[in-house]
């Protein structure tokens, strides 16, 4: 259930609406909007009466809400969240993040170099593994902390905010410390031990969706780490499986609509995962920037061929360099900036 307040009620009005939802027994969250004030029933309320609530001063109306995710939900939360990384970078606003880098860390110079390429043609973050998640256990794994090492390395050198991925709840206090934005991969996104950890950081959390996950499931999750306390939730479609084999993944640009419609969240895009090609890389970056996304997640490599892990599906520094020129007239197109 959410009570949508009237303009200019006062704070008596409110204070009574408030405690006439928690005599129906249930937390009630404040949402205070641009332009509308909006109080959401934690927990059972169907002891409410609507037509009472409806009645109250100060009261616009009052609607019952059956999707099971309620922080989430843009009922709730009808202004688009913005997540800020650092000061002065954010995702969710009208310029678009673009967060690029290697799928794995392999080498201080590797890193680095890449780090200083992609900023150069306007990435505002550096994504790189340093633990990764294989299907066989004889693929390369990551350098583990080490990488993590390196990753500061090329933050110091470059000021780049890094973006990695977060495998076990045993280094969530390592991650809080030295990542900026901590990533749980589509294989963790309903490892609910973990999203309950995340919940308890302020930190922002790209969750990625799962490989056959629904959109219900996916703000699920989501919904774990924002009741824990932690509102600095980014979500990024990454492509779903299906029957289609060609592809990696299905990338699933309506999901990015959907959601959108659906919650407040911010919404990115990995192309990289979703097509598994490089050369599929570029126009699908350019869709879902057309599509509605807040940002996108690029895998770049300076030595794709090489590369210890996903080589085929990543793109160079200057093909990267000629995608983010395409990217801002698409974004320009639809309102946005780079």
């Amino acid at each position: 259930m959410v009570v949508i307040m009237k303009q200019g009620f006062t704070q008596a009005e409110l204070d009574h609406a408030i405690q006439e939802m928690r005599n129906g027994g249930v937390k009630v969250m404040i949402s205070r909007g641009s332009e509308t004030t909006i109080l959401g029933a934690e927990g059972n309320a169907q002891n409410i009466d609507v037509e009472k609530m409806e009645a109250l001063p100060g009261v616009e109306r009052v609607m019952r809400v059956s999707e099971p995710y309620k922080k989430a939900n843009r009922k709730y939360h009808p202004d688009d969240t913005v997540v800020e990384i650092v000061p002065g970078t954010a995702v969710g606003g009208n310029k678009l993040l673009v967060v690029a880098g290697p799928c794995s860390v392999e080498s201080e110079t590797q890193i680095t170099g890449i780090a200083r390429a992609v900023q150069g043609a306007g990435a505002a973050a550096l994504r790189g593994g340093a633990f990764k998640p294989r299907t066989s256990p004889y693929s390369f794994q990551g350098m583990g902390y080490q990488g993590l090492d390196l990753l500061e390395k090329a933050r110091a050198a470059t000021g780049l905010p890094i973006v990695t991925e977060l495998m076990s709840t045993d280094d969530i206090d390592y991650f809080a410390e030295h990542v900026d934005v901590i990533q749980v991969g589509a294989r963790n996104m309903q490892n609910f031990d973990l999203l309950k950890r995340l919940g308890k950081l302020n930190k922002p959390i790209l969750l990625k969706r799962g490989l056959s996950a629904t959109i219900e499931e996916w703000l699920m999750s989501a919904e774990y780490i924002l009741a824990g306390g932690n509102p600095n939730v980014i979500l990024c479609e990454r492509g779903i499986r299906t029957f289609e084999t060609f592809t990696r993944n299905t990338l699933d640009l309506s999901a990015v609509m959907a959601v959108k419609r659906q919650s407040h969240l911010p919404v990115m895009v990995d192309p990289s995962h979703a097509g598994g090609q490089a050369w599929m890389v570029e126009r699908m970056s350019l869709a879902a920037i057309a599509a509605g996304a807040d940002g996108l997640i690029i895998e770049v490599h300076n030595d794709p061929i090489h590369a210890l892990c996903d080589g085929q599906q990543s793109i160079t520094p200057p093909q990267f360099s000629a995608l983010m020129e395409k990217a801002r007239r698409v974004a320009e197109c639809v309102g946005r900036t780079m």
